[in-house]
């Protein structure tokens, strides 16, 4: 086989890989399961498909199609090769506005096309929680929903035509056929398509089996159901029942989950865009079951979706960076919230369909608090109802709300008893279950939590799938509503629509896939659906000393949060951070997923003493740039950038500190010694032949510019020049700089008109003796070192900062780290001191802004001219604080308009984009939106950015000059 894969390499020419560590990678989805497939394909195009597809018939293998990777149910795991399209098939081919369709390769996001769409007035409309990153052919493969599915139905119901492969490797188009064209389908030449036909008429033309699919299939009133493949479907089109609608194999395709053919391509159809006001009305409940009652009278109301919000997901959003800020509707502590969608043209509208479903609601005695938001307010709520699922792994330990019997629909007149016996059930084994999601279409997301890593949990997992899945056919609901079937419910599709019918469903597999090439396993023949998942029962942790402390869990279990969702797989179309590798090559291997996948996989199963003493890992942690977007981004909240440095600690203590690392590291220091003569240090290492040989040897990119030092340092004129000179003055207030040591040596000048800015402000600038904040030596895993520095800060500074007296930070890794790392560093009997110290750090962005807001700092003491800004936010402020504070200051000035370009990293983060192996990856992140966007200013636009190597990367990559907001702020002083 080894030898037959390097000549299938040989041939493709796209990419297979066939290493231990991408096949790692692509061994889980976003569910329970794992399984390591033999390669892993990058097909370049068609050709490529087919040469897979032969090499399946040939060997004996198969293929597993796979897009972003987010499927719930195990849908793209699996043993044979796995074939990820998301970065190749990703062209949108044609739209035709005039008859609403668009023509696009599977790889297509979902919200990028829409992105597409929407000049032309077209939407397409089904949305899942993943939407930004969902792609078109996963979300075929399992005839996805999402919130708005009472409008415009599942994938199913806009999908017209599809261009496949069949197992023999044979090119296909399916579309709508009418009787006459039905018919000469089935009397083609012989060929698979033609066997499809004539055996699919001969399967469903029998009455006794029509009767079967419509005696055991799910209800027709519920139109979240995606049990089995459609055959239930496909018996109510025109060649088998009179006077429906064409027949198209597209709806048997449709939630097929790649079992049956290889989609090339999609014909979609689209809606007109909806109307341009959204307004959501958040009903408050005191219960689930007073919320589903309620549900029943809101869809009398017709709104475009009802979605609930349980208790348990609102105390994850508590602890949650990004989604606490928007908590802000909350009122008490509710049990449950609707959030029920209505849209309109006209906001008044909306007001007034909203006030009557709240008349409606309060004559029954349901609900308590009915606020109704719009705009940017109603972006909020939706965001954090989507970080639902991610959230829900946030729960300490290793007992989690897990996956498996989430995606049952009932009729929504069901739902309020339905979910009331479920309750009974999971209260039989002392359970409790997470409630959230589809309310309006009678789909409730329900995860029960276990311990899998228990044998108790891996069989309460299944018990509670068997027992759920006879109470889902006692209201003849399905089982699967949106998320599919895949290995975790396909072994109950039995019990779900009868013998008979399941037998039908194993007939089809094989007609359409004689040798199972085509994601074999799944919805029919599938194993016990507690085997082969992520965590073996019985498993034993390991005993991992850190460095970091990891509060309330143990870093495998932090690295464990990651649940696979695929949110670190945005792109920069989305916005924000996470993950800048990623948006950048659009490798699976570059996602915060495949970070945490990889150190789960090698600190589990490792035999070594040291289990981080693994190449593989640093390959694949190598291109973490520590922007620390996933802190915040991640609805799991994965540190990626606090695991690193942790591995490249324990990594460097089995093989040693490379160089240019120890340089860095020790930065501070060598800038120390460098300041005695800085013009000598500036000349040696400029852009000549002995500063690019300087680069060459400490493996330094060439093409960049080597920060320079300036004339004096901050420390040296604080003390010899501004404390001697400075004016006797009434001030406000005393606040303490952090002489952090970008600020010091490099940035001084930034320093000095910080301290000349708060002076003029009424504020008492204070620099005490403190080291270095250790950010270098974080930067590159020294954390023995950096705590060292960090405990020093913390008792310096313990006595003498307050809310009255706050410490204040110029550059934004530097200063944060007293809120970040800080209070995870430092050795247990200081934590309590560095928490108590944490909450008045700011930076002087935070503080001006706060100091505006309570009227000390007003436009008056500032020029009234008229200026453009562009603010370009430093990635560790807008995940540990917020871009806000910067734009807020910044427009202080009556005059001064500001506009944040909408970037994620900048691709320089620290000393990243100045190693020569990151250079060119370093400049295509930045490509990505911010030297565009600085291009295109006006040559008297001022370019703000926070960061020191921001504004670094802005002159390497774009020539312009970029200043400190406080820069801004000190020229525009009257």
């Amino acid at each position: 086989m080894k030898e037959a894969l390097r000549q299938l390499s040989a041939d493709m020419e796209g990419i297979l890989y066939t290493d231990d560590t991408m096949r790692t990678l692509y061994a889980t989805d976003a569910s329970a399961y794992r399984e390591m497939p033999l390669a892993v394909a990058i097909p370049a195009g068609v050709n490529d498909l087919k040469l897979l597809i032969a090499f399946a018939r040939l060997h004996h293998t198969s293929l597993i199609p796979r897009t972003a990777g987010t499927s719930l149910a195990g849908q793209v795991v699996g043993h044979g090769i796995v074939v990820d399209v998301s970065r190749t098939f990703t062209k949108i081919l044609e739209l035709n506005a005039q008859e609403n369709w668009v023509r696009v390769q599977p790889g297509v996001i979902r919200d990028e096309l829409n992105l597409f769409l929407k000049p032309h007035g077209l939407y397409f409309g089904p949305e899942t929680s993943t939407a930004n990153r969902a792609m078109i052919g996963g979300m075929v493969g399992n005839n996805s929903c999402g919130s708005n599915s009472v409008v415009y139905g599942s994938t199913r119901d806009h999908l017209l035509e599809v261009k496949a492969l069949l197992s023999d490797g044979s090119e296909v188009t399916f579309g709508a056929l009418s009787l006459d064209d039905f018919e000469a389908k089935c009397e083609a030449p012989p060929s698979l398509e033609t066997t499809l036909y004539r055996e699919t008429r001969r399967l469903l033309g029998n009455h006794a089996t029509q009767a079967e699919i419509r005696q055991e299939f799910p209800r027709k009133s519920i139109t979240r159901r995606n049990t089995g493949y459609a055959v239930d479907l496909l018996v109510d089109t025109a060649p088998f029942t009179a006077g429906t609608e064409d027949f198209n194999f597209c709806k048997l395709l449709a939630g097929s989950e790649g079992t049956l053919a290889f989609i090339t391509e999609i014909k979609l159809h689209v809606n007109p865009l909806p109307p341009k006001e959204t307004g959501l009305l958040c009903v408050h409940f005191h219960s689930i079951d007073e919320a589903l009652r309620a549900n029943i009278i809101a869809m009398q109301f017709k709104p475009s979706a009802s979605e609930l919000i349980d208790h348990y997901i609102l105390e994850c959003t508590k602890d949650n960076i990004e989604q606490s800020k928007n908590r802000f509707f909350v009122q008490g502590d509710p049990g449950a919230i609707l959030v029920v969608e209505f849209l309109r043209n006209e906001r008044d509208a909306i007001r007034e369909i909203a006030g009557q479903l709240q008349t409606a609601l309060e004559a029954a005695g349901l609900g308590y608090h009915f606020p109704l938001l719009f705009g940017d307010d109603s972006k909020k709520i939706w965001s954090l109802r989507k970080a639902g699922l991610g959230l829900l792994s946030n729960l300490p330990g290793d007992e989690k709300a897990v996956p498996v019997i989430e995606d049952t629909a009932v009729a929504v007149e069901d739902l309020p008893a339905y979910i009331r016996d479920f309750n009974e059930i999971l209260a039989k084994y002392g359970l409790y279950s997470v409630h959230y999601a589809h309310a309006g279409s009678g789909e409730i997301h329900l995860r029960p939590i276990l311990n899998l890593k228990t044998a108790e949990g891996n069989q309460l997992f299944r018990t509670i799938a068997e027992e759920i899945a006879t109470l889902v056919k006692k209201y003849k609901g399905s089982l699967s509503g949106e998320h599919g079937d895949g290995r975790l419910r396909g072994e109950f599709i039995r019990q779900m629509v009868g013998e008979k019918n399941y037998e039908l469903l194993r007939n089809i597999k094989q007609l359409w896939d004689p040798q199972h090439i085509f994601n074999p396993n799944k919805i029919v023949d599938t194993p016990s659906m507690n085997s082969m998942l992520r965590y073996t029962p019985g498993q034993q942790a390991p005993d991992l000393k850190t460095i970091f402390h990891f509060p309330h869990q143990t870093l495998l279990q932090h690295a464990e949060q990651c649940n696979g969702s695929g949110d670190c797989r945005k792109t920069p179309a989305s916005g924000g951070t996470m993950c800048p590798s990623y948006m950048a090559t659009r490798n699976e291997k570059d996602t915060t997923r495949a970070r945490a996948n990889i150190l789960r996989e090698f600190l589990t199963h490792s035999k070594k003493e040291n289990k981080f003493d693994h190449q593989e890992i640093y390959e694949v942690l190598d291109l973490c740039l520590a922007c620390k977007g996933c802190k915040s981004e991640c609805p799991s909240n994965v540190d990626m950038a606090k695991l690193k440095m942790e591995f490249l600690q324990h990594y460097y203590d089995a093989n040693g500190v490379p160089l240019r690392a120890r340089m860095i590291g020790n930065i501070a220091k060598l800038n120390g010694l460098a300041s005695l003569a800085p013009r000598m240090y500036n000349a040696i290492t400029g852009d000549h032949a002995v500063g690019q040989l300087i680069k060459k040897c400490s493996g330094f990119a060439t093409q960049r510019a080597l920060p320079t030092l300036y004339k004096t340092t901050l420390r040296h004129w604080y003390q010899k020049v501004w404390l001697p000179a400075r004016p006797a003055s009434n001030y406000r207030q005393q606040v303490y700089l952090f002489c952090d040591e970008f600020t010091n040596y490099n940035d001084t000048e930034i320093g000095i008109k910080t301290v000349q800015l708060l002076d003029a402000l009424g504020y008492e600038v204070l620099l005490i003796a403190h080291p270095e904040s250790g950010r270098a030596y974080m930067s590159k895993g020294l954390l023995r070192k950096a705590r060292t520095l960090a405990e020093e800060n913390v008792r310096r500074f313990s006595g003498i900062i307050s809310a009255h007296t706050p410490l204040l930070g110029i550059e934004p890794s530097a200063i944060l780290s007293f809120r970040d790392e800080y209070p995870d560093l430092v050795s247990e009997a200081l934590r309590p001191a560095a928490h108590a110290l944490a909450p008045h750090v700011f930076l002087v962005d935070e503080f001006l802004a706060a100091q505006a807001d309570a009227g000390f700092i007003t436009a008056n003491q500032f020029t009234s001219d008229t200026r453009q800004i562009k603010l370009h936010g430093h990635c560790q402020q807008k995940a540990l604080s917020a871009i806000t504070y910067s734009k807020k200051i910044l427009s202080l000035p009556a005059n001064y308009a500001v506009d944040v370009i909408p970037s994620g990293c900048c691709g320089m983060a620290g000393s990243f984009g100045y190693e020569k192996e990151h250079y060119d990856l370093s400049m295509q992140i930045g490509e990505m939106v911010l030297f565009p966007a600085v291009r295109q200013a006006s040559a008297d636009t001022l370019i703000a950015a926070a960061g020191t190597s921001c504004r670094h990367q802005v002159k390497d990559g774009t020539g312009r000059k970029a200043q400190h907001p406080v820069e801004i702020l000190h020229a525009a002083l009257k």
